[in-house]
């Protein structure tokens, strides 16, 4: 693994906590709304966050005044051991990270959330995944039998048609259409509201990521612990990941897996998908009246050709969009 680019290492030593034996450290690191303030400031003097750390910079730290002080800075700016010993750290772990300064930072991402785009994001596996075309598929902790297998039956489907499948980690829908895609031989991404530091190290995961089949990733410290925050956060990049999402299952005005589709339905690009078949629900209902579209149950060959990237090609139904139209 190379050691992160001269500008990824700036907007650490502004942005992460840099946790170390698992202990925080009391560095006033930047918001991601500061970041924004701090980013567009450099833009405009024509400046990069490596720009920061190099010698003689006083002048374009003062500069930065308007958007973070002066004295703050320098603090986040002067811990430059301890995020030599956190990437050396996730170093011997085979965890790499990047920023969005850096050009192998995920495309989809930088395109679909814009200044909303975190700042860093961590990972462990074949960064390539990242890029493929797929579906994002998301849905409630709590479900029965039947909808776990309906989660593992679609996200076989997007495995046999050459895609991939994006989701959280979580229990219920989430692991289950993880299960379900890598049970077919699929590659799968998984979006983490925290822990990636002992995901990567699970042996389970561990045998993925070396056979090229699993790729772990957060905007989180690889140490943070999950959340409740973290996790409606990350929402934002699992949708932003895929071509088109899928929620099997959700609860009106409750939980993550609502919040993170009103959220795309209402700010975000990436089409939503609601189930279309099996036990009714009121949460896919409520949905649906927001703009979702019924998931059409498209066949492996329908996906093919979706996954393909082929834009004359509809699954049935007159204005239903392509699926995977990126």
């Amino acid at each position: 693994m190379s050691d992160p680019s001269p500008n990824t290492q700036a907007i650490l030593l502004l942005t992460a906590p840099l946790i170390a034996d698992g202990k925080r450290q009391d560095a006033p690191i930047l918001s991601p709304g500061e970041y924004r303030s701090l980013a567009a400031r450099l833009r405009h003097l024509d400046a990069e966050p490596a720009d920061l750390v190099v010698s003689g910079t006083d002048g374009l730290i003062e500069a930065c005044g308007d958007a973070v002080d002066a004295t703050r800075l320098n603090a986040l700016l002067g811990r430059g051991f301890l995020l030599a010993q956190a990437v050396d750290r996730w170093a011997k772990r085979a965890i790499w990270v990047f920023s969005r300064a850096d050009d192998d930072y995920p495309k989809r991402i930088r395109q679909r959330l814009k200044h909303d785009s975190p700042a860093v994001l961590y990972g462990c596996g074949d960064r390539s995944i990242l890029g493929k075309r797929g579906l994002a598929i998301v849905g409630s902790r709590d479900v029965d039998e039947p909808l776990l297998e309906y989660s593992r039956c679609v996200a076989s489907q997007v495995a046999n048609a050459g895609g991939a499948v994006v989701s959280g980690g979580a229990r219920g829908v989430d692991r289950a259409a993880m299960n379900g895609a890598l049970e077919s031989a699929g590659v799968v991404a998984g979006v983490l509201a925290g822990d990636l530091e002992r995901a990567v190290v699970h042996r389970e995961h561990r045998d993925l990521i070396m056979d090229g089949r699993l790729v772990l990733v957060s905007p989180y410290d690889p140490s943070a612990r999950f959340n409740v925050g973290h996790a409606m956060q990350r929402n934002k990049a699992i949708y932003a990941l895929a071509d088109a999402a899928l929620i099997v299952d959700a609860t009106v005005d409750s939980g993550g897996t609502w919040a993170g589709a009103v959220e795309q339905l209402r700010k975000y690009p990436t089409p939503v998908y609601v189930r279309s078949t099996g036990a009714p629900s009121a949460g896919l209902d409520a949905l649906r009246e927001r703009g979702a579209m019924p998931w059409p149950n498209p066949d492996d060959d329908h996906l093919s050709v979706l996954l393909a990237g082929n834009a004359t090609a509809r699954v049935k139904g007159p204005t239903q969009p392509d699926l995977f139209d990126g």
